[in-house]
């Protein structure tokens, strides 16, 4: 993540198809969480209990952790950034190496989608 102005903003994608980003554009664009009351204070939880999980640095406004695939044991990166202004929380999963990730990265974020929106 890279500071620009003073907010956090998640670092571009790269040209692979191994990554999405809420500020990606295209096939690696996903959209943004919903930030409503409480989605940033339940999101480590969220992301502490799937296996694999582990939250490497957090501060108030950002949130970074890695996935470890169960098979090879691939390390992909997940970012967060809390955007109150907009009342969103940016995302962005990638994998650190090779070059397709058949859709993991995406899939991953959904499933962190859906155990946020439920209450």
């Amino acid at each position: 993540m890279s500071t620009d102005a003073g907010s956090p903003q998640l670092r571009p994608c790269p040209r692979t198809p191994n990554c999405v980003s809420s500020q990606g554009h295209g096939k690696q664009y996903i959209e943004p969480f919903p930030d409503d009351e409480s989605s940033w204070e339940r999101l480590p939880g969220i992301l502490e209990a799937m296996p694999g999980v582990a939250i490497v640095e957090q501060t108030p406004q950002t949130l970074r952790a890695e996935a470890r695939t169960k098979l090879l044991r691939f390390v992909d990166d997940l970012d967060f950034v809390h955007d109150r202004e907009q009342g969103l929380i940016q995302v962005r999963s990638a994998s650190r190496l090779g070059y397709s990730d058949f859709g993991a990265n995406r899939r991953r974020l959904e499933v962190v989608r859906g155990k946020l929106m439920k209450r």
